[in-house]
């Protein structure tokens, strides 16, 4: 029997940031975001040899272990310990033993989202296994806590549902840290344009989120700080974002991007650099009406939105920094496990 599991990774495309403690604490968060064909998946094979193997494909990692009730956090692989550790401590109540493997399509602090993903399709992979009666929203929840309180994570709330939902979503974080999840109904012909007029382009870099998370949330703790300023106007802008879509306005969201961006770099100073700001000021110059960093900046992707013909004149603009285009479609499911028997 091989249990597989399969998240997708998600864009930001708007209120990015408003999603972290202790902003959407206080004021309550909005964000934007969509999913695409770039996935984080998980594999369990059951063993009966009283062995715990865990294997990352993508890291290069492994570590063969003897089944216990908790597996020691250390720095190798971190996310399937904790996930095994939560599931044992209050669902299984009893050590296991199996293979698990995991693949992410992306390199680790890429921006996508791929910690959270990743999580959730682990995850998904033990409820699957273990027939555990979680939902959507549970799973989202549950993948969240195991981050952010079980591995002291750095970090937002809403890569976990966007991987576990999948497609549009325009996500609220409210106040008493409730999660709303509202799936947009985009028409097929707003959403193949949107499509066709992103790229998405891979700097070459990665960078540790958990750093940029944490400077922002120490300007997030000074009232009346520029941050949180800035994180208003943010959110502001993914409504503006969210209709702009549903109406088919799509020509509009390259400017919401590009002030998206501008607002963005005010809540850390670890969100640009010198190279980012020219790779961004290139795709402009070549045709893109905006941009921006997805996920925590400092690295990883970033989005262009480039109206008409411009798409291919951006590519090619951004091929002499050393990184790529990738070529991707927008995913409409979310979380997908099943059972090979």
């Amino acid at each position: 029997m091989i249990i597989k599991s399969k998240a997708p990774l998600r864009l930001g495309l708007a209120g990015g940031g408003t999603d972290v403690s202790p902003y959407s604490d206080e004021f309550g968060g909005a964000v934007l975001n969509t999913t695409i064909s770039l996935f984080a998946r998980a594999i369990i094979e059951p063993l009966d040899n009283g062995k715990i193997v865990l294997e990352s494909h993508d890291l290069g990692e492994y570590q063969e272990l003897e089944s216990s009730m908790v597996l020691d956090i250390d720095r190798k692989l971190p996310l399937l310990k904790g996930v095994y550790n939560r599931i044992v401590k209050y669902y299984i109540k009893r050590p296991l033993s199996f293979r698990l493997t995991t693949i992410v399509d992306v390199p680790k602090g890429s921006g996508l989202g791929t910690s959270s993903t990743l999580t959730v399709a682990i995850l998904g992979a033990f409820v699957e296994w273990l027939n555990l009666p979680l939902g959507d929203y549970e799973i989202a929840h549950l993948a969240y806590e195991i981050e952010r309180k079980d591995l002291n994570l750095s970090g937002g709330k809403q890569d976990q549902y966007a991987a576990t939902f999948g497609g549009f979503n325009f996500i609220e974080f409210l106040k008493n840290d409730q999660v709303i999840v509202n799936p947009l109904r985009v028409k097929s012909l707003y959403r193949n344009l949107l499509e066709w007029n992103l790229v998405l382009y891979y700097t070459g870099t990665s960078r540790d989120s958990a750093d940029i998370i944490d400077s922002q949330t120490e300007e997030f703790k000074q009232k009346e700080s520029e941050a949180i300023n800035a994180a208003h106007s943010i959110k502001r802008i993914a409504y503006k974002m969210k209709e702009s879509l549903l109406k088919g306005e799509i020509h509009k969201i390259g400017a919401l991007l590009d002030e998206n961006w501008h607002d963005k770099k005010k809540m850390s100073k670890a969100i640009t650099n010198n190279s980012l700001d020219n790779v961004y000021q290139s795709a402009i110059a070549a045709g893109a009406s905006g941009g921006k960093i997805s996920g925590a900046g400092g690295g990883g992707f970033m989005m262009f939105y480039c109206p008409g013909n411009t798409k291919h004149k951006v590519i090619e603009a951004l091929e002499r920094f050393g990184g790529r285009a990738y070529n991707f479609v927008f995913e409409e499911d979310g979380l997908y496990t099943f059972t090979v028997k």
